[in-house]
């Protein structure tokens, strides 16, 4: 007979991602162990092994929940009927709430997917995919007359003023998350008109 999942299964396996994101994150996927995470987790390694079969398992999750997390809020704010510049604001500001209180994660994802094998990364590389589309038809809609071979470039600086926010930026520092998100909005804005 099959064993029946408990009540907060999702609740605790949810727990143990956090703490391996923050546990790879500290740490490195390569110098962390099942017994190491059984810890920080407060877990028996038998438990852990019940939530996750392996330590690849659980970076593959960690990083697949982090990401369909990002697509789903940014999907969310999309408004592909707005002006370009305030649907592009709205993408900006959306991405950057949702990397609120997911540094590890968002570490995780940048450092650590080389770890997984060819089709998880290519599986987790869709994710990213989808996400980068939403932001590039944005910049299309701020200048439709750049020239399409820009349009990538343009939208993966724009990447990379945000996935690396996360190295600056602190909460009690002199500009807030919305702050940033004006000002990364203006810049790309402003550089993608500035494009001939």
């Amino acid at each position: 007979m099959a064993r029946t999942k408990a009540v907060d299964y999702e609740v605790k396996r949810g727990a143990i991602l956090q703490e391996a994101a923050r546990l790879f994150a500290e740490v490195g996927y390569d110098r962390s162990s099942m017994s190491q995470l059984a810890e920080v987790c407060g877990v028996s390694k038998a438990l852990l092994y019940h939530y996750y079969s392996g330590k690849d398992a659980l970076l593959y999750d960690v990083i697949g929940a982090h990401l369909k997390d990002l697509c789903l809020t940014v999907e969310g704010a999309d408004r592909p009927d707005a002006p370009p510049e305030e649907r592009l604001h709205l993408l900006i500001a959306a991405l950057l709430d949702a990397y609120r209180e997911a540094d590890h994660e968002h570490k995780v994802q940048i450092n650590e997917m080389k770890h997984l094998p060819g089709d998880q990364q290519e599986a987790l590389k869709d994710l990213e995919r989808r996400l980068v589309a939403r932001f590039a038809a944005a910049v299309t809609g701020i200048n439709p007359r750049l020239d399409a071979r820009l349009i990538k470039p343009v939208t993966m600086s724009l990447f990379g003023m945000l996935n690396w926010h996360y190295m600056w930026f602190r909460p009690e520092g002199g500009i807030t998350r919305e702050d940033y998100a004006r000002i990364a909005s203006r810049l790309i804005i402003d550089g993608a008109r500035g494009l001939a």
